[in-house]
């Protein structure tokens, strides 16, 4: 630069190759900043939709095992005011039945009626269920009734992913309870048909897929539903799903059973003959 001899342009020159250099240099420091704006923006956008995905998710769980565990729910109460002459309303109300364990016997109001619901199959008998007493333990027993994630039949569909195990207990009485409540009206309070009874239903779903019900080598669906039945140190199954890290779902529903009581006119006023059903047949005797 100094064997030019005109300063003046040396001077110019050697103060634009200056400006030059300096100008290079925050382009790439301009270049690098937006560089890791878009990386920024980038992790930003990932981020984003993996919540979302971890939200949508969590919503499609939640409603299957909503719907699974409702499903049990209905399923029970199709049984329960369905035709008294059809074969599911026989066997949940016999002597053996989920609802018949309480209605046929006085003794067995403090247990715990435990089945494995699958609708293929009907899962509604003390010779497919688990009966505990309040007190733990099994009653005369009765311990076929917990669910198995390892068996294929006790899921809901084929797909094996979804399992409902339905508990049902006798509500406990209330101290301020309405006197004589538990009669049906317009029958007598000594006859055993005439009551009412409250149950609590618990349906419990979930996706064993995601995370085995097992705590501590324990399978879960062998824990009690009822948190005032734990035994100290133990969990009941929610608890037990919970700490399993199994995505679960349960339900709590109070259904009132009694026997409704018809009357059949005979003689319509001011309308036809007498009805069919108010005739006496031939064969029958005084």
């Amino acid at each position: 630069m100094i064997r030019y001899r005109d300063l003046s342009r040396s001077t110019q020159k050697d103060i634009h190759m200056t400006y030059r250099s300096t100008e290079q240099g925050a382009t790439l420091i301009v270049v690098l900043l937006f560089l890791v704006l878009i990386i920024l923006a980038g992790a930003i956008a990932v981020r984003q939709s993996t919540t979302d995905l971890k939200i949508a998710t969590s919503d499609q769980i939640n409603t299957v095992l909503l719907q699974s565990a409702d499903s049990a729910n209905q399923k029970l109460e199709m049984m329960v005011n369905g035709s008294a002459d059809s074969t599911g309303y026989k066997d949940v109300t016999s002597a053996t039945g989920a609802l018949g364990h309480f209605l046929l016997f006085e003794n067995n109001k403090t247990n715990e009626f435990i089945y494995c619901f699958n609708p293929r199959t009907q899962s509604y008998l003390t010779n497919s269920a688990t009966v505990r007493a309040s007190t733990g333990g099994y009653v005369d027993g009765l311990n076929n009734g917990i669910c198995d994630y390892e068996k294929a039949e006790d899921y809901t569909s084929a797909r094996q992913a979804v399992m409902t195990q339905m508990s049902i207990t006798i509500t406990p009485p209330e101290p301020n309870a309405e006197r004589f409540g538990h009669v049906v009206l317009g029958k007598e309070s000594e006859d055993r048909t005439s009551k009412k009874y409250k149950f609590d239903i618990r349906p419990t779903a979930s996706l064993p897929a995601y995370s085995e019900p097992e705590l501590g080598g324990n399978n879960c669906y062998a824990q009690t539903s009822i948190k005032a039945n734990v035994a100290t140190g133990e969990k009941s199954l929610n608890e037990c799903l919970l700490a399993a890290s199994t995505p679960s779902k349960m339900l709590y529903e109070q259904a009132d059973v009694e026997n409704v009581s018809s009357s059949t006119k005979c003689y319509p006023f001011g309308r036809g003959s007498q009805n069919p059903q108010c005739i006496l047949s031939s064969s029958a005797t005084p």
